[in-house]
């Protein structure tokens, strides 16, 4: 790496830039940016490449920001009501501005937005993927999560929503929740984070369990197991993107696990 000397304007390392570097200015096809390749290259068009230091100062601000209000979490287990249409717009407002930091982070760094996911072409095709994948995803976490329960691992009891879903204000936030959260998620969770972890960590693998394991902390409330089942669908929504190289397919999944679980269960009269 090219060191850094005091009194110079620029923290980043200069990199000989790729011939036929795709523009940033035009739709690329999905496989012209290689972040689901273990070994791609995460450099942005030109060639210049964030340096390490400047990415660890980054990620680390970003940690100090989502996860105090994540482990509150852990603090909430048990309770058997809380406020949902407060937790609602709390979260909505919280994940749109990560969303929008994540963004202004790429920008500063000179990163096309397509290195965070957002690839959007072939939509119907991916679409459809991460609908039939999430069938495998629920039903495998549910056994897993059965399985640790079984194991003797904790489990609290899911809080209880006081939304009622069947009036048109109820499902219109039920279903403006579950759709930013989808949204917002695989951005800061599989997009940015997996980016970043794996330049940090120079690992492609280390970046996707990190990235799960930062996830799941979120989900402390459900107790042990469901950390542990929650980091797993991390792991599979994180090897999808991988996979795919675009965040279509994990969105369509998270938006359909968190839409079975906080708008037709209760419709169903099922506890979350």
């Amino acid at each position: 790496m090219k060191p850094e000397y005091p009194g110079t304007d620029t923290q980043t390392e200069k990199i000989p830039a790729r011939e036929n570097a795709p523009s940033a200015d035009i739709h690329p096809p999905r496989d012209a940016y290689p972040a689901g390749d273990i070994h791609g290259d995460t450099r942005p068009p030109g060639g210049s490449l964030p340096a390490r230091r400047q990415q660890m100062v980054e990620f680390g601000v970003f940690l100090f920001l989502i996860l105090p209000s994540m482990a509150v979490s852990f603090f909430i287990a048990g309770q058997e009501e809380f406020n949902f249409r407060l937790t609602a717009m709390a979260t909505i407002f919280r994940d749109l501005a990560l969303v929008c930091l994540v963004a202004y982070f790429a920008w500063r760094n000179g990163e096309p937005m397509p290195f965070v996911g957002w690839r959007f072409r072939d939509w119907q095709k991916e679409a459809f993927i991460g609908f039939v994948l999430f069938f495998f995803m629920y039903f495998a976490a549910g056994a897993l999560g059965e399985a640790l329960k079984a194991a003797g691992l904790p489990a609290a009891p899911a809080p209880r929503f006081n939304l009622d879903v069947r009036t048109p204000s109820g499902m219109a936030l039920a279903v403006s929740l579950v759709t930013v959260v989808a949204f917002a998620e695989e951005t800061i969770f599989r997009g940015y984070m997996i980016l970043r972890l794996r330049n940090l960590a120079r690992s492609a693998p280390a970046a996707v369990i990190l990235s799960s394991v930062i996830f799941s902390l979120g989900h402390g409330y459900e107790g042990i197991s469901g950390v542990i089942t929650v980091a797993f669908i991390g792991i599979v929504l994180a090897l999808v993107y991988m996979w795919r190289k675009s965040l279509l397919a994990p969105m369509v999944m998270h938006f359909m696990q968190d839409f079975a679980g906080i708008v037709l269960a209760p419709l169903l009269g099922k506890p979350h």
